[in-house]
């Protein structure tokens, strides 16, 4: 189920910086959350681990089911919305999971995927949007006037740009030792500069569904670049500093 990455070397060298010791595993099928067969597997590579439990509590009692799979006192490894490197520090040491989906994706570009996701885990930063809101949610939730997969969606994005707003002085410093990897980086935010153009009146005009918008905008805050109202806000030094509550704010504000 897992073979052991090769790595570039300036990903190496970001392991080395971050998350020394981290396994980069290639994972033989995609996953949402990893299969509990794949899970076995994974705990018999690594010397210890710490399952992170997320309460049934935090959840509003409108939810997607998939949300119930995160709750409870198992290992969790992923979660819709991922992408194609899933993460976690619930292993000793920590583990990359790149997914069979990067195939077709340039490899400079893969590399930084891989790179950014080394970067989480060595950051301390909440591993998946319910650790970061914890019981703040249900406020989250109650406050976002939309159906329940929809605010499921909102808080990932709200959750993305938190994460973002901490991994960009990251990528930024890449300039000089990873040129590579922050070329990966630049070129990506370029070709998303033009989609951000034009979004809020996408979004008014009904070409372009509000959570749709909201995954694309909060993309651009990784990336420093201008991101449209009224995801603009979550593009803030108060929320890097305060985290959920000022989400649950900025929700309020914005369906009051």
């Amino acid at each position: 189920m897992f073979t052991e990455r090769e790595l570039h070397p300036e990903v190496a060298a970001v392991r080395d910086a971050h998350a020394p010791g981290a396994l980069v595993l290639d994972v033989e099928r995609d996953f949402e959350v990893l299969p509990t067969g794949a899970l076995t597997d994974l705990m018999a590579l690594v010397d210890d681990v710490e399952p992170r439990g997320y309460d049934a509590d935090w959840l509003p009692a409108d939810r997607p089911e998939i949300l119930d799979r995160l709750v409870g006192s198992d290992v969790v490894v992923g979660a819709p919305g991922d992408g194609s490197v899933a993460w976690t520090t619930q292993t000793t040491p920590p583990a990359v999971l790149v997914k069979p989906r990067v195939e077709g994706s340039p490899d400079d570009f893969v590399s930084f995927l891989v790179a950014e996701a080394i970067s989480e885990a060595g950051l301390g930063v909440p591993e998946h949007f319910l650790g970061f809101f914890a019981d703040d949610y249900a406020d989250f939730a109650a406050a976002t006037d939309t159906d329940p997969t929809t605010t499921y969606q909102l808080a990932l994005a709200a959750y993305d740009a938190y994460v973002g707003l901490h991994t960009r002085d990251v990528f930024e410093s890449w300039a000089d030792e990873r040129p590579t990897l922050y070329d990966a980086w630049a070129d990506a935010g370029e070709r998303l500069r033009p989609r951000l153009d034009g979004l809020g009146t996408a979004v008014a005009r009904g070409e372009t569904e509000f959570a749709d918008a909201a995954e694309l905008a909060v993309a651009g805050v990784k990336h420093g670049l201008d991101v449209p109202a009224p995801f603009g806000a979550l593009d803030a030094r108060a929320y890097r500093d305060h985290g959920a509550p000022y989400a649950v704010t900025w929700a309020e504000k914005l369906f009051s």
